[in-house]
């Protein structure tokens, strides 16, 4: 068992986890909502129970609706008004639904859409520039019966578009990103990447290939423009590679590798714009519990640094989620039959008191200056937008990294919002502003509508 190899330093160095809490099921389908609360699915049949709901505020455990049929295993995103979008779901392993649904934060409602093609066992759901959701591969009825037609969820009328011009055999939850041009990019986990153009019937053309090959159950992150992809594969590797997207001709090079290698781990990205590696596996084998990576680790992107942190009390592995919090933290929860979760402080926590923000906007259009009044102004370094987790699987279909220019003021900061939709794409993001010593403010809420 890898625990921490800086257990006794303090947290301001290497943070520190909550106590472990016990929940209703396992977290394997885990989103946070507009309003801060956190929806989460469990494994196999708990997918047809009432998800769970989870108050980071008040530590409170509810229960949302049930969806009407098993949604684990499905695809999962947001539309711009903050519904989630679920597609596929579960009849058994490698055998996916056709269904549908939207998830509604402000009434806790399910509304059931038309069905797919055909049925997709896991899918990924990517939010597109003007709002729609691509909706790409899974499994149909059986191992390796992929649909391999991808289709677009049309926001606006509540149908599908089938992109009959770009059937491609990719693997189940493939690494898919709005890029900066509008395409969509596919990062892995095949070692061949590919660009989607998701208009009219669609199109697929080749991208570079990265450099250490198939990278199964190892997440995928956006930073600005730039996908990381962290270790995965079997047996698990401790390398990390970067692709700029928003060069004239992106190319993958290795970045520093973690300390160890790991695979079922999650990658949550914080406001100061480091990743946060938790769980996972180091051993050979699918999901190898007798291996279990306890210790957390912090990738520094403007350094090319891993630091490793402190140790979780749960090995959390396949089925396992994390995700960002508006205050910071970060909910690390779930895993293969493991009903708990833990919270993560990182480190900014505890070196000295949060910039406070007095008032923000709650939407921005793109490339609009908006103000933030806070008293801390002149101590401001970073203002990050960073869009809602949805996780599953160790892939969070939705999260991605905007660091916002700004100038200081007296007492406020004047914010210039993302160029345009491709670079953020419509729906809710938190909004952070982080002073010197790498602390930030609590989340804001803050939506780009769609055009």
């Amino acid at each position: 068992m890898l625990a921490s190899p800086a257990h006794a330093q303090s947290a301001a160095q290497v943070g520190q986890w909550s106590s472990v809490m016990t929940w209703p099921m396992s977290a394997t389908h885990t989103s946070l909502l507009p309003d801060g609360k956190v929806i989460f699915i469990g494994e196999y049949e708990q997918g047809l129970l009432p998800p769970g709901r989870w108050d980071p505020t008040t530590q409170t455990l509810s229960q949302f609706p049930a969806p009407g049929y098993n949604v684990f295993c499905s695809g999962q995103t947001f539309l711009s008004n903050g519904k989630l979008l679920y597609s596929g779901g579960h009849i058994a392993t490698d055998e996916g639904l056709p269904h549908a649904s939207l998830f509604d934060f402000n009434t806790s409602t399910w509304t059931r859409v038309p069905d797919m093609n055909a049925g997709r066992w896991y899918p990924t759901n990517t939010t597109l520039n003007n709002g729609d959701v691509l909706t790409s591969s899974g499994e149909i009825d059986g191992p390796g019966d992929i649909n391999q037609i991808p289709q677009r969820f049309i926001a606006a009328t509540s149908a599908w578009r089938t992109l009959i011009g770009a059937q491609q055999d990719i693997p189940f939850y493939p690494k898919m990103f709005l890029a900066p041009d509008g395409r969509i990019f596919y990062a892995g986990q095949l070692r061949n990447s590919l660009w989607l153009d998701p208009t009219g019937s669609g199109a697929w053309s080749m991208g570079p290939l990265s450099n250490y090959g198939s990278r199964s159950y190892g997440p995928a992150v956006y930073l600005d423009g730039k996908i990381l992809l962290i270790g995965g594969s079997q047996p698990p590797t401790a390398t990390v590679e970067e692709i700029d997207l928003t060069t004239a001709s992106p190319a993958w090079r290795y970045l520093a590798p973690m300390s160890i290698a790991r695979r079922q781990h999650n990658a949550v990205i914080l406001p100061d714009g480091t990743v946060l590696v938790v769980g996972g596996s180091s051993g050979p084998g699918f999901n190898s519990s007798d291996f279990p990576v306890l210790y957390a680790e912090l990738y520094n992107p403007v350094t090319n640094t891993w630091t490793s942190l402190s140790s979780g009390a749960r090995y959390r592995g396949y089925h396992s989620t994390a995700l960002l919090l508006p205050d910071g933290r970060v909910l690390s929860a779930g895993g293969y039959e493991d009903t708990t979760a833990e919270v993560y402080s990182p480190p900014y926590l505890f070196k000295g008191p949060r910039p406070v923000v007095t008032a923000a906007p709650t939407t921005s259009l793109p490339a609009a200056t908006f103000t933030i009044t806070t008293p801390d102004a002149a101590n401001i370094t970073r203002v990050s937008l960073i869009a809602l987790s949805s996780v599953t699987h160790t892939f969070d279909q939705n999260q991605r990294l905007l660091t916002l220019n700004f100038t200081r003021g007296a007492g406020s900061l004047t914010v210039t919002a993302p160029a345009n939709r491709n670079i953020a794409p419509p729906g809710y993001y938190q909004l952070f502003i982080v002073n010197a010593a790498g602390v930030p403010s609590l989340g804001r809420r803050l939506r780009i509508p769609p055009p």
